[in-house]
């Protein structure tokens, strides 16, 4: 694998590696199977896309696509927590009706990036006198660091405990009058937030938003998750959203290997699905063959 190559898979590790932290708050901490993700991480990159593209800002542009973020993760939660529709099936209303959504937002299937519209890899690139490449590893780093700083300090409070106390037992939960719902809620906006926050920052990286960007985004994330519990396993929340993070990053270095040695790129997700698979059930793998905890090494 070229340097290129290399340089490519970190930069999408870091990028997709915020969406991969959303996937986590639901599946993980609450405990939730949200399929919302499908659908967030388009509705990041077109919101963002159209902005951008309309000579906005693409600092106040990525905030913009992370409050639609916040907006679908609301719709989730209400269809759930107010009609009780069940988790996975309030997901797939949402995600089927961002399609449309993301479609009028962006006014046609594809939206191109402009040599003229200015990015934050772009701002970066100029910033530090080098290519946009190495610009995307840098912006990812920093989103990186500020997410699990925000998400480190907010699991922290009375509230955060909360939330991961409903995922690991929502009856004790009730049972000290809590309401379990606000909870819920609030676990899929932060979910959903992450997700709209990665697609965003993808299409400043890519250069386009395309309406079937999003397609996919819960095996990539599931795929992050599990590589990083099973490489980088450990208790303490915040080592934990870390471990996600370099899950991510494992998993694009794998698929940049994968399609290195001659995989044709129509069979990405062919690859995908088999590579998810083969993460569920490296658990099993590493209890037989006693794999090490690398990241409770950390200190």
């Amino acid at each position: 694998m070229t340097t290129t190559a290399l340089l490519g898979a970190l930069s999408q590790g870091l990028l997709w590696g915020v969406m991969a932290i959303g996937v986590y708050i639901t599946y993980r901490v609450l405990n939730y199977a949200d399929l919302t993700a499908e659908g967030s991480f388009t509705l990041g990159a077109a919101v963002a896309a159209r902005l951008i593209t309309s000579s906005f800002d693409p600092l106040l542009s990525t905030l913009i696509a992370i409050a639609a973020g916040v907006l679908a993760g609301c719709i989730t939660g209400f269809l759930h927590t107010v009609l009780k529709v069940p988790p996975l099936v309030s997901g797939i209303i949402t995600m089927t009706g961002l399609y449309s959504v993301n479609l009028r937002v962006m006014g046609r299937a594809n939206i191109p990036l402009g040599r003229d519209n200015d990015t934050l890899m772009r701002q970066m690139a100029t910033f530090l006198d080098t290519t946009e490449r190495i610009a995307s590893i840098a912006v990812g780093a920093i989103f990186i660091v500020i997410v699990i700083v925000l998400l480190r300090l907010f699991f922290n409070t009375e509230i955060g405990y909360v939330l991961r106390a409903t995922g690991d037992n929502e009856a004790m939960v009730k049972a000290q009058g809590v309401n379990t719902n606000r909870m819920k809620i609030l676990g899929l906006i932060l979910g959903n937030a992450c997700v709209a926050l990665s697609g965003a920052l993808a299409f400043q990286s890519l250069g386009f938003a395309d309406i079937s960007m999003g397609v996919g985004t819960i095996v990539i994330g599931l795929a992050s998750v599990i590589i990083g519990e099973v490489l980088f396993r450990d208790k303490h929340s915040h080592r934990s959203l870390w471990a996600v993070v370099f899950g991510s990053i494992t998993y694009r270095i794998i698929i940049a290997l994968v399609l290195a040695i001659g995989i044709h790129p129509n069979d990405f997700r062919l690859v995908s699905a088999i590579m998810l698979a083969l993460a569920l059930s490296m658990p099993l793998i590493r209890d037989k063959i006693k794999l090490p905890n690398i990241l409770g090494r950390v200190r």
